[in-house]
């Protein structure tokens, strides 16, 4: 998410085990990257997460300085901070507030009570 657009919402499917290598080469390389360059050439990517598969060195130190141009790794903003985490603060909330609404049974109910909401992809 920035100024100039939003990425898709990519899921990750049941049963998927998410580690740095699903991170590395479904979520970002074949999945956000693609899009975020679509966007703009020039962007800092903010790495968010604290989960394993997140802070996986070869995923940071490899991946994001080789593809892109900037990043900001965790260690560098403060945590919990509004303005550095738009999506905890903002986005989540209108989604869980769409939701919960009505009584979600399945991932593919889920995926259809928020695709009228938000641009989406299925990762």
């Amino acid at each position: 998410m920035s100024a100039l657009g939003r990425t898709s919402i990519h899921f990750v499917e049941p049963g998927v085990k998410v580690n740095g290598q699903y991170c590395r080469n479904t979520l970002l390389l074949q999945g956000l990257l693609p899009e975020i360059r679509e966007l703009s050439e020039y962007f800092i990517f903010q790495q968010l997460g604290s989960a394993p598969a997140h802070r996986a060195r070869q995923t940071v130190r490899r991946l994001l300085k080789a593809e892109t141009p900037d990043f900001i790794p965790p260690r560098l903003w403060p945590p919990n901070s509004p303005h550095l985490g738009p999506v905890d603060y903002a986005v989540w909330s209108m989604m869980q507030e769409k939701v919960y609404q009505h009584r979600i049974k399945d991932v593919d109910e889920l995926y259809e009570c928020i695709r009228p909401y938000v641009c989406m992809g299925r990762t």
